[in-house]
C-alpha cells in the first residue's frame, strides 16, 4: 500500500500528465495505458482498465494493466453485464466490495471474476456533463470498499481524462465525433496483434512483448501504434 505522501505525489503527477493532453499532441493509447497503470498504484488496485465505445456505440477494451484484466473486461462486454457496463450505461460510480455477492445480478461476470481471482471491483464513468464516453475500472484481489476519498480522486482523474479525449477531438476537428476513439480502438487491435507476433517469434509472454514495444516506442520517440504496425509488417515480410 502506498503512503499518503507518495499517493499525493502520484496523484499530482497524473493530473499534470492528463492536463498536458489539453495543450500538446499525444498518443491517446499511450496516455490511457499510463493512466491505468498509475491508477492501479494510486488506488491499491491489482489491475485497472479503460473501456471506450466504437463507431457502433458498443464498448471495447482500450487499455489494461494485465492479461487477466483484459479477459474480465472482455467477458463483461460479451455478456453485456457487470460493473463496467453499468457505469457506462448509468454514468454513475459502480462499486462492488465483494464480487461473491453479485451472482444473482451478474452471474457471468461473478463467475469469470472468481475464476480469475478478483474479489472486488470499482467502475468509474468517463463523463462530461451529460455524456458518458467510457469507464475507468479498478480490480482488486481483496474484498473491500473504495473509500470516499479514493472514489472522489478516481472520478476527478476520469473527468480530466474525458476532457482530454474530447479536447483532442475538437483540436483535430474530426468530421466524426468518434474518430479519435475509433483510432484508439484500431490502435489497440494492432497492438494486441503485434504482442501475439512477438510472443510467438521470440518465445516470450504477452506482457513482456508489450513492454518491449513500449520501450522501443519511448526510445525512438515513435507512437506505440506505429511500432505495432512495424512489428506486424516485419513478420509478414519474413
Amino acid at each position: 500500500m502506498v503512503t499518503s505522501s507518495t499517493r499525493e505525489r502520484q496523484l499530482i503527477e497524473t493530473f499534470v500528465q492528463l492536463a498536458d493532453t489539453l495543450v500538446i499532441d499525444y498518443d491517446i493509447v499511450e496516455v490511457l495505458q499510463a493512466l491505468v497503470e498509475r491508477c492501479a498504484r494510486i488506488f491499491d488496485a491489482t489491475d485497472a482498465g479503460i473501456l471506450l465505445p466504437g463507431d457502433d456505440g458498443s464498448l471495447a477494451v482500450v487499455a489494461t494493466t494485465s492479461e487477466r484484466s483484459h479477459v474480465i473486461s472482455l467477458l463483461q462486454l460479451r455478456a453485456s453485464e457487470g460493473p463496467c457496463v453499468d457505469a457506462f450505461v448509468t454514468g454513475q460510480l459502480v462499486t462492488v466490495e465483494n464480487i461473491a455477492s453479485t451472482y444473482a445480478r451478474w452471474p457471468n461476470f461473478a463467475t469469470g471474476a472468481a475464476s480469475l481471482g478478483y474479489l472486488s471491483m470499482h467502475a468509474i464513468p468517463l463523463r462530461l456533463r451529460g455524456e458518458t464516453i467510457g469507464s475507468l475500472n479498478l480490480f482488486r484481489d481483496v474484498v473491500g470498499q473504495l473509500s470516499a476519498d479514493d472514489a472522489a480522486a478516481a472520478q476527478a482523474l476520469a473527468d480530466v481524462a474525458t476532457i482530454g479525449i474530447l479536447q483532442h477531438r475538437a483540436v483535430r476537428q474530426a468530421d466524426d465525433a468518434r474518430d479519435q476513439l475509433q483510432h484508439a480502438l484500431h490502435s489497440r487491435v494492432l497492438i494486441e496483434q503485434a504482442k501475439g507476433v512477438l510472443s510467438q517469434s521470440d518465445g516470450i509472454d504477452m506482457a513482456e512483448a508489450f513492454e518491449r514495444m513500449r520501450t522501443r516506442a519511448r526510445t525512438t520517440g515513435t507512437r506505440l501504434s506505429v511500432i505495432a504496425e512495424q512489428v506486424i509488417a516485419q513478420a509478414q515480410a519474413e
